[in-house]
């Protein structure tokens, strides 16, 4: 008798491959060259994955396939849940009403507009659609992976809603401050803080463009948690979307958990329970699980889909990015 069987073991062989894979995403991403850029491990991860998948996949084991959907579902729902401990509620109290406000502005226009740009006016699916808006309204690589679990979508479609955060959200990296130090975008450090939490895509990305203004970066770090918040309320309202035309729903195919834990975790890490030495630790932990999701949807990832989507997705990006900057510059100045 075997303590595990075939499957088991195989499984496990797929999720250590996929952590190998992930431990060289970690190291990639801290490398001086790339520090300037501020590329997150996941979109490493990811780029890994695709490269693999174009390359030698073909010469590995089949097998391993089920430690890697292991990976790219069940382990990305687990890293969205402990995403929770890098926001409190007293954090998202301190930016104060226009910073709440800005956030659920640009959360919530943003996911309509490239809903109702992409499916009607650009003719694109709608997962791709909301996975593209997903990644410019909320935050980044991790809102879209959040949404392709609720969504079900293909591997394909999630990887071109990264990119798309890859290429918009490095551009935001740079393009603000530089505004910013020309004139050209004339705000206080408070609001030149709100504005770049509310715009820029990645959590990493809007450290960068913070720092390049003494003083901005602890108030636009705390408005991008305040949507990585909103993340819940979203996939909430997403689950019973994409579920509500079933005859007979049940609530829990109607509620994402693993969304409703996120808040658990926010709840939990505001109540200070634990030390700040143990919850650096998870966080590091989580961002190492969140970076084996990306790199196995980029493994699992078919290449040749993204000649069918064409430039649709780039267009429709290039839209959300416009209209974040509009928006949010709107809202700090009103």
């Amino acid at each position: 008798m075997t303590l595990f069987n075939d499957d088991t073991i195989q499984t496990l062989k797929g999720i250590v491959f996929v952590a190998l894979f992930s431990v060289a995403a970690l190291e990639i991403s801290e490398l001086k060259a790339l520090s300037t850029f501020a590329i997150s491990p996941l979109i490493i991860g990811i780029l890994i994955g695709l490269f693999y998948a174009m390359t030698v996949r073909s010469r590995f084991s089949n097998s391993w396939q089920l430690g890697i959907l292991f990976s790219s579902k069940r382990l990305l729902r687990l890293g969205i849940v402990l995403y929770g401990f890098r926001l409190t509620f007293q954090e998202i109290a301190d930016v104060g009403a226009l910073g709440i406000i800005s956030s659920l502005l640009i959360v919530t226009t943003t996911m309509i507009v490239g809903y109702f740009v992409g499916t009607k006016a650009l003719k694109m699916d709608r997962d791709t659609a909301l996975l593209v808006a997903a990644g410019s309204a909320v935050c980044g690589a991790a809102a879209v992976l959040a949404a392709e679990t609720v969504l079900k979508s293909k591997n394909y479609k999630s990887a071109i809603a990264v990119g798309t955060v890859v290429i918009f959200g490095t551009i935001s990296m740079f393009l603000y401050p530089s505004l910013h130090a020309m004139g050209l975008l004339p705000l206080d450090i408070k609001f030149y803080g709100i504005y770049i939490g509310s715009t820029v895509h990645e959590v990493a990305q809007v450290v960068a463009a913070g720092c390049a203004v003494a003083g901005a970066a602890q108030t636009a770090v705390v408005v991008k948690m305040t949507r990585v918040m909103l993340l819940t309320p979203f996939l909430l309202i997403m689950g019973i979307m994409v579920n509500r035309q079933k005859e007979t729903p049940k609530i829990t195919s109607l509620i994402p958990w693993f969304a409703v834990g996120f808040m658990g975790v926010v709840g939990l890490n505001s109540l200070a329970l634990l030390p700040e030495t143990y919850v650096t630790s998870i966080n590091t932990f989580d961002t190492f699980i969140l970076t084996m999701a990306m790199t196995a949807l980029g493994m699992n990832t078919q290449v040749d889909k993204f000649k069918t989507a064409g430039l649709k997705p780039l267009i429709l990006a290039s839209i959300l990015f416009v209209w974040l900057a509009i928006v949010a510059y709107i809202v700090v100045t009103f």
